[in-house]
């Protein structure tokens, strides 16, 4: 699969085959693409957690106040992308710049996590609707919780939709 394949591919899977779990090797590939992920001045001011079993339910449970992402009870695999220090020069560049380097580097961390688990052929959803001190306390993290991205097969019947985006004049201006 192609990067614009895996862009028409991907989307938030809200429907998993509980049943199936998903193989090692996969989740090896996606984790290693997630390691290779870029970042300001390569910090990678982020931790990994991967939740499977018991601690995948209590994570996704988590997500789930106020009867919300009722479906990542279903996903075998929930990760947590917490935030780490930054390194100091990307410490000193969000200072001066007045920029969350880390937010941003954690969103990209996330689209390589979600495109390498399209292109293996899993579902995933980003979730931002979680409770961050819960979350640490079942994985024993310091730094704020800021996403979770649910992992595993989609369901038979959760098909492909179309996807609803602006026309490209809206959203790009191309200037020489």
């Amino acid at each position: 699969m192609n990067f614009i394949e895996i862009a028409q591919n991907r989307q938030s899977c809200r429907k998993y085959d509980p049943a199936r779990m998903v193989e090692e090797e996969k989740l090896q590939s996606i984790l290693e693409v997630a390691r290779l992920s870029p970042s300001a001045c390569n910090g990678q001011p982020y931790f990994i957690t991967v939740c499977k079993g018991e601690k995948a339910k209590k994570v996704a449970k988590a997500t789930q106040g106020m009867g919300m992402n009722k479906f990542a009870a279903d996903a075998p695999v929930l990760i947590a992308l917490s935030e780490m220090p930054y390194v100091a020069t990307a410490a000193f560049g969000a200072k001066v710049k007045n920029n969350d380097y880390r937010s941003i580097d954690i969103g990209i961390l996330s689209a390589y996590i979600t495109a390498e688990a399209t292109a293996q052929g899993l579902g995933t959803c980003i979730l931002g609707w979680l409770d961050d001190k819960e979350i640490r306390e079942i994985c024993n993290l310091d730094g704020a919780v800021r996403l979770v991205i649910t992992l595993g097969y989609a369901s038979e019947d959760d098909k492909l939709r179309q996807k609803k985006r602006k026309d490209i004049p809206e959203l790009i201006k191309i200037m020489e």
